[in-house]
């Protein structure tokens, strides 16, 4: 996954596709590495592994207690409000503002699955997106080959234009000393023509495989570009079981059924969890403040209560000596209301809209067990073992086809080596076939008909080698695919 987080970054700073410098000369490396810079479906892989990643910190973060704050501000018209013939509120308008902070977490068994599920399907999407490269490699591969195979057809097609041109010229010579008929000439004439249209087609097959290889590759095709790599033809050295073994172990397409695989067990351990008692804490804090727009509001309360105060206590003196006990003159009359007293109280009223009075805070712990849920876990269990038995399933099917692929693409390989070789020889005895026609022609032991028919069954036999030596490369690309890894 690591690697896979690296190639992605790489990617995305690679720039826009529009920018990518197409080369004029390019081997098959530098069009898998072009391809995997441009290649749309390839991207999209990519992508599914970083989201598949983000999927993974959000498991984590699950163990994390979430947060949320709040900060609010309010307004109050000054009036009271009348509740059973009683007023209740301030004469002033006042404003206030408060702020909290609230932490939740809640624990179970099922965020312990979902982490390591979550992990599961990381890996399966880097799977997935080796996979997709797998195939973006092969596809690259095989097309680059039928742009090379195109070609060479193209450029026999061609030499066979400039052979029956040969042919003609040589026809009209011996016209016209007599040692041959105008009817040969006609049907040099008519060789002529029927060359140039096929080679006018095998060009033409050339130039679309060669717009289809860089359509894959994901970039616009340049005016020219010239396919420098070659490949040789030697006899493979391999043997099926390793071959099945290494595939069992590097295929990625089998390896990211193993990962949902596990990701399915994971979700059946999570479906039991549900039985399992979870833990909830929570914690929560606060703050609050209140001024009254009208600063003399609580001055003339505290004023007014003073005053009141005052008269009380001169009002018990007066009782006091009524009843022959001493009095408390002086001290009622050192009830007063200073300007000391009126400057604390107007201070004390400004604290909007940041100086708070805290809020007690609380704190919470809980531990809960569903004891019955209308058969809603028995469902989800019977469901999850259902998904995990499927993706056994999955996984024993791709075995099974891996293991077929793998035998196919090998016997294929070995026959495709030998019908080279087979091949090989039957162009070279053609090839052999057509000198000695092009010569007896030349001294007039044999005809036109048989010259061209030499020239047929040359042009079929080098055709026919030319197919089975890409028909081998390719079938050597087709099992790399089936094994996952390179083979050469």
């Amino acid at each position: 996954m690591q690697f896979l987080k690296l190639t992605a970054m790489a990617l995305l700073a690679a720039g826009p596709v529009g920018a990518q410098q197409v080369p004029t000369s390019m081997s098959l490396e530098d069009a898998i590495g072009l391809a995997r810079r441009n290649n749309p479906a390839y991207l999209q892989a990519i992508n599914a592994t970083r989201r598949a990643g983000n999927a993974v910190r959000n498991a984590y973060g699950a163990f994390l207690p979430s947060a949320s704050t709040s900060l609010g501000a309010s307004y109050r018209q000054g009036k009271p409000q009348f509740f059973a013939g009683m007023a209740f509120g301030s004469n002033s308008d006042m404003l206030s503002s408060s702020w909290g902070l609230n932490l939740n977490l809640g624990l179970s068994a099922s965020t312990f699955a979902n982490l390591r599920r979550s992990q599961q399907n990381e890996d399966a999407a880097g799977a997935d997106a080796r996979t997709t490269e797998q195939a973006l490699v092969t596809g690259i591969t095989q097309q680059y080959l039928l742009v090379l195979q195109t070609a060479a057809r193209a450029a026999l097609q061609d030499s066979l234009v400039i052979s029956n041109r040969l042919q003609l010229e040589l026809a009209t010579a011996k016209a016209g000393v007599g040692s041959a008929t105008s009817l040969d000439v006609m049907r040099a004439e008519v060789a002529v023509g029927q060359q140039q249209v096929a080679a006018l087609r095998a060009r033409n097959l050339a130039d679309v495989a060669t717009l289809q290889l860089f359509q894959q590759i994901g970039v616009p095709k340049p005016d020219s570009v010239l396919l420098t790599s070659r490949f040789d033809v030697t006899e493979p050295a391999l043997q099926v079981g390793p071959l099945i073994e290494m595939a069992r172990q590097s295929n990625p397409t089998l390896a990211g059924l193993h990962f949902r695989e596990r990701a399915a067990q994971t979700g059946y351990r999570a479906a039991q969890g549900a039985y399992l008692p979870s833990l909830s804490a929570s914690a929560s804090f606060g703050g609050f403040s209140q001024q009254y727009t009208d600063a003399n509001y609580l001055v003339n309360q505290a004023s007014a209560q003073t005053a009141s105060g005052r008269a009380n206590c001169f009002t018990t003196d007066s009782i006091r000596r009524g009843a022959g006990l001493p009095g408390i003159t002086a001290q009622c009359s050192a009830i007063q209301f200073t300007d000391a007293q009126a400057s604390a109280i107007r201070a004390s009223n400004n604290n909007f809209p940041l100086k708070f009075a805290s809020n007690p805070y609380s704190l919470s712990l809980g531990l809960s067990l569903p004891l019955f849920d209308g058969f809603s876990r028995e469902v989800q269990l019977q469901d999850a073992a259902a998904t995990k038995q499927d993706a056994s399933y999955q996984v024993r099917a791709q075995e099974l086809k891996l293991t077929a692929d793998v035998t196919s693409a090998w016997t294929t390989l070995v026959a495709g080596y030998r019908a080279f070789r087979l091949q090989e020889q039957n162009a070279g005895a053609a090839r052999a076939a057509l000198d000695l026609a092009q010569e007896r022609y030349r001294v007039g032991l044999n005809s036109l008909v048989d010259l061209q028919q030499a020239r047929s069954d040359f042009a079929q036999a080098e055709t026919d080698r030319i197919d089975a030596l890409y028909e081998f490369h390719r079938s050597y690309a087709a099992l790399e695919n089936a094994v996952g890894h390179p083979l050469r």
